[in-house]
């Protein structure tokens, strides 16, 4: 029970400042006139403005609160190397022990693990976050339990008691570490890109000069390579393929290390082509050659080299050849010399005229056994004596003539095995006249078809009249091989019966046929928003396995796959951590990182307490290693030192709760009136006397 004298007054505040103004007034003038009795008519005032303002006594009858000590235990990623969890334990059961011997004081355990993301240890979040829940007059101390390795140091709160650090991890803790310093997000296929990393060793770590680095694209073979330990390595690479190249670094983990989560590294580099080379030749005028020139042309990143044959060694008018103003066909340059510098070979209505001998021929054979490609769009010459495929190409075109060609209208459709590969799947899409009604996919229709015998190696997409084959597609070992028969793709093109998606088709083939990843048939990817993967199987079958994945810590998963649409097989997942994930099903694999493979949170893993002594120095707080043994925990003063050798201080707050308030005048007011009157009666008496 506590008690203050507190002013209750009878009337207005403001009333009262007037009635004491009139009576400092009245009393000056008393003293003006040098009436003896000025002090009493003084007195008498004081004593009608102490009733007006009515003295009071609250009493108040107080609870008193406890003090409350928060700790705040790290247990991200970091804490869960080494002994640290047993250090954990140890601690909180040493300060709970602690504070349950102090009076009057409660504990608050609040636990930090990791996040979402790669946001690394918020400690000061989690702080700022338990100190908005509790009464700041009660907050006596706070303990971090943590390796000192935090990533919000900027968010540090307002301390209302002294904070202390007990630091995890052993003296002789040591640590290695691959960073990639230095790699970019897109490179250009063909040219050379460096990349820049170290592998640094961290804490009591034993003398080495070096480490062993292999080297992985794509999960495929590693390579074993030697490199300094803490120099920065630079190293060339060159990408494999288009789209996106996952390469992963690692080191293998060495006895005695923390962790091996950070021996790894990976970088995800698109690969994209500079310029797309193309080579184009017409074997004459027809309707349908511009539509070849107006599709690659209108693709800023392709170079284009076209040549329509006018003038074959047959035709011979007497016109000297120095008065012709026709170009040269360079056969020797482009067939020989720079076929090579060729993503894909375009043969538009060729037929053989002598123009390129049969080595030539062969060595476009050879040019597509390495990885080239060629795109056959066939006329009736196709299926003539003077066939292209009568020469050494035939052993390499996915469709033999049958000597046959077709001149009536038929429309084009897509086959069962069409619907599943990318080259024409959904192409009904893009139909100009779609009839719900009917089976016909709704475009314009063809009036020439070369027949050809498919082999059973290739896929034929599309099919013309009486379901002959119309596009088929072979790969001939690295390289690969497309056959149009017919070269009336152009009555699309020119809106004939509303014509048709040949410029999609068209794309379609020739970025097929240049590899692009998109249009794989056979393929198996992942796409990540945050930890969720989608996992995508592209395929021509109609069976596909389920897909193991691989966790960055060795564990796996078995995910079944569904059908979204025909040859495109998916799944979402959760992945538990971010890091390195390996798919495989089958033949395929694929790799995929979430985030870095070694997280932000294991970039540092020997303990530390740099970061946070600024802030434990602010409240002359101590940061005490849990290795040299259990603490003490004492009470002190405020703005004493509230550490020591082994032992770190609370300070006492004294809260307490108002359970009552009760408020008694000190005087009745008759009290104050018989006294004012008094007084006036006194000072009448001694001025009338004298």
């Amino acid at each position: 029970m506590t008690g203050t004298v507190v002013l209750d007054p009878l009337i207005p505040l403001i009333g009262l400042y007037i009635l004491a103004g009139l009576a400092a007034i009245g009393a000056g003038l008393a003293v003006y006139r040098r009436l003896s009795g000025w002090w009493l008519r003084a007195l008498a005032g004081i004593a009608l403005l102490a009733a007006l303002a009515n003295p009071s006594l609250q009493q108040e009858s107080r609870e008193p609160l406890s003090d409350i000590v928060i700790l705040v235990v790290d247990e991200t990623a970091s804490q869960k190397v080494g002994n640290r969890p047993d250090q954990n334990t140890a601690a909180i059961a040493n300060v709970e022990a602690e504070i349950a011997r102090l009076d009057n004081t409660e504990l608050r355990i609040v636990t930090l693990g990791d996040g979402e993301g790669d946001a690394g240890t918020e400690l000061m979040t989690a702080l700022s976050t338990a100190l908005a829940e509790e009464p700041q007059g009660r907050v006596a101390g706070i303990i971090l339990l943590t390796d000192g390795r935090l990533h919000d140091i900027e968010r540090a709160p307002g301390l209302p008691a002294p904070i202390h650090t007990l630091l995890t991890g052993e003296p002789d803790d040591w640590d290695r570490r691959l960073v990639v310093t230095n790699a970019p997000a897109f490179a250009i296929l063909g040219e050379q890109i460096t990349l820049s990393l170290e592998i640094n060793d961290q804490g009591a770590a034993p003398e080495a000069r070096f480490a062993p680095l292999t080297i992985a694209i794509d999960g495929g073979e590693p390579m074993q390579f030697e490199v300094p330990v803490g120099e920065k390595i630079d190293l060339p690479l060159e990408l494999p393929h288009g789209g996106m190249n996952v390469i992963q670094f690692e080191t293998p983990a060495v006895d005695g290390e923390l962790t091996d989560r950070n021996n790894a590294a990976v970088v995800q580099i698109n690969g994209v082509r500079d310029r797309l080379r193309v080579l184009l030749v017409s074997g004459e005028p027809h309707a349908g050659e511009r539509t070849w020139r107006n599709l690659l042309k209108a693709d800023s990143s392709v170079d284009l080299v076209h040549f329509t044959i006018l003038r074959p060694p047959e035709k011979q008018d007497g016109v000297p050849v120095n008065e012709l103003s026709l170009i040269a066909f360079p056969t020797r340059e482009l067939f020989l010399e720079k076929i090579n510098d060729f993503d894909l070979i375009i043969f538009d209505r060729y037929r053989r005229r002598g123009i390129l001998p049969n080595p030539y021929l062969e060595n476009i054979v050879n040019y597509v056994a390495d990885g080239g490609a060629v795109l056959v769009s066939s006329g009736p010459e196709y299926g003539g004596a003077e066939s292209i495929f009568r020469s050494p190409l035939g052993a390499i075109l996915p469709g033999e003539p049958s000597a046959r060609v077709f001149e009536e209208g038929y429309t084009p459709l897509v086959t069962d095995l069409g619907d599943r590969h990318p080259v024409t799947e959904g192409l009904a899409a893009f139909a100009p006249n779609p009839d719900p009604d009917s089976d016909l996919p709704g475009w314009g229709r063809w009036f020439r078809l070369v027949d050809v015998l498919v082999p059973d190696t290739a896929n034929v997409l599309m099919s013309g009249l009486d379901d002959r084959p119309l596009l088929a597609l072979e790969r001939i070992g690295e390289g690969r091989v497309a056959l149009l028969a017919s070269d009336q793709s152009w009555l699309w093109d020119r809106g004939f019966e509303g014509g048709g998606p040949q410029l999609e088709l068209l794309r379609r083939l020739a970025h097929w046929m240049m590899k692009e990843p998109q249009l794989e048939e056979e393929a198996l990817t992942a796409d990540a928003a945050g930890q969720t993967l989608r996992i995508i199987r592209r395929s021509l079958s109609e069976d596909v396995g389920d897909v193991t994945v691989t966790h960055p810590d060795g564990t796996q998963t078995v995910l079944q796959l569904e059908e979204v649409s025909p040859g495109r097989y998916e799944t979402l997942w959760n992945a538990p951590e971010i890091g390195l994930y390996r798919l495989n099903e089958g033949e395929r694999e694929a790799v995929m990182a979430l985030g870095p493979a070694a997280p932000r949170e294991l970039e540092q893993t020997i303990a530390s307490g740099a970061a946070l002594q600024p802030l434990v120095d602010s409240t002359r707080g101590g940061i005490r290693n849990v290795s040299d043994g259990d603490i003490d925990i004492r009470t002190v003063r405020p703005g004493r030192p509230a550490a020591g050798r082994g032992w770190i201080g609370v300070t006492p707050r004294g809260a307490y709760q108002t359970a009552d308030i009760s408020i008694t005048p000190l005087l009745p007011a008759w009290a104050f009136l018989l006294l004012a009157s008094l007084l006036v009666v006194g000072a009448w008496l001694r001025e009338g006397r004298r």
